[in-house]
């Protein structure tokens, strides 16, 4: 083979080689930015965590915006350059904020008025979607059309009515309007947490009915032994639902429980007025007198939703649990 031949063999197949070599590169990038199957690569994570923190940003920034504020004295207020972080942690805010609100006074009202309603309805909704779910008697459908009626019929519409029955009965001035409704399986949103425990009681076979039935256990000792105890995640999301709408309710409670009792949320409505007569009248702090300002109403917020945060950290997994098995996912 003549030289000239060998050469150019030579050159076709080096070229060869470094095509099938940009070829290689060009694959591995592709794996690596689109991934296998499109939805698995470097581009495709680089989008969700941006759309995670785009979204993380909107709900936390409220969040990090109010700690920051109610940790600053009034000069890191009146100062410009003091945007987050504040020079000194400032806790005579929370100090003046408490007495307020007549902080623990107030908390235990708010207790009686969220959490007993809370567990009312948490038990009482367990019954009725566990009967909606597994049993079929005469009327269902109809009691179940009613009940999305009466989920559709805005509250406004029943408001008068209601307080017209609670003021017969001699319950206004009292948690009674809030909590008697919750043993009947009714309450704010009671409809909505009966269709939770319907999904989720869908979802668990049927096999551990029968079997708890043929070692002789009834359908009451059924639901209370075998289908309750495995029912956790629904009933920790029902419970942290109903304790933050209960909890966070003021146009009912201030129409049920008039002048009698108070609640947090109520309190922060009358912040500024209940501040000016405990501080702005006769009152002084430090020798002199204390004027409002944005600080104090942000340690005085702060102080409402912490009992709000603090449950729902506990309560996470838990409710991150019940998404994946109620209607949300289709199951």
């Amino acid at each position: 083979m003549e030289p000239t031949a060998k050469l150019s063999k030579v050159k076709f197949q080096q070229a060869k080689l470094q095509k099938a070599m940009l070829f290689a590169i060009y694959n591995r990038i592709k794996r690596i930015a689109f991934g296998r199957q499109g939805n698995d690569g470097l581009v495709f994570k680089l989008f969700v965590y941006a759309l995670l923190i785009s979204v993380g940003f909107v709900y936390l920034y409220p969040i990090l915006y109010l700690v920051s504020q109610s940790f600053k004295s009034l000069n890191d207020l009146l100062d410009p350059t003091v945007l987050w972080i504040p020079q000194k942690l400032y806790f005579e805010n929370f100090v003046q904020a408490w007495h307020v609100l007549n902080y623990m006074d107030t908390f235990w009202n708010s207790v009686l008025n969220s959490v007993v309603p809370a567990i009312g309805q948490t038990v009482s909704c367990a019954v009725v979607g566990y009967g909606l779910a597994k049993f079929r008697f005469p009327g269902k459908s109809i009691i179940f059309g009613l009940m999305m009626i009466s989920f559709i019929v805005p509250s406004q519409v029943v408001m008068i009515p209601l307080y017209l029955m609670f003021n017969d009965y001699h319950m206004l001035g009292s948690p009674l309007p809030f909590i008697i409704p919750t043993i009947f399986g009714q309450g704010i949103k009671g409809v909505l947490f009966i269709l939770i425990y319907m999904q989720f009681f869908r979802t668990i076979p049927t096999s551990l009915e029968e079997a708890a039935q043929m070692d002789g256990a009834g359908f009451i000792r059924t639901f209370f032994t075998v289908i309750l105890p495995i029912s956790t995640p629904a009933i920790v999301v029902v419970m942290l639902f109903s304790t933050v709408w209960h909890w966070n309710e003021t146009y009912l409670t201030s129409l049920y429980l008039g002048d009698s009792m108070t609640t947090l949320p109520l309190m922060l409505k009358t912040f500024n007025d209940s501040f000016s007569k405990l501080y702005g009248g006769g009152a002084a702090v430090g020798g002199k007198h204390q004027n409002i300002n944005e600080s104090i109403r942000m340690a005085g917020t702060l102080l409402i939703v912490l009992p709000l945060l603090v449950l729902y950290l506990f309560a996470q997994k838990r409710f991150v649990e019940v998404v994946d098995k109620t209607g949300i996912t289709g199951e």
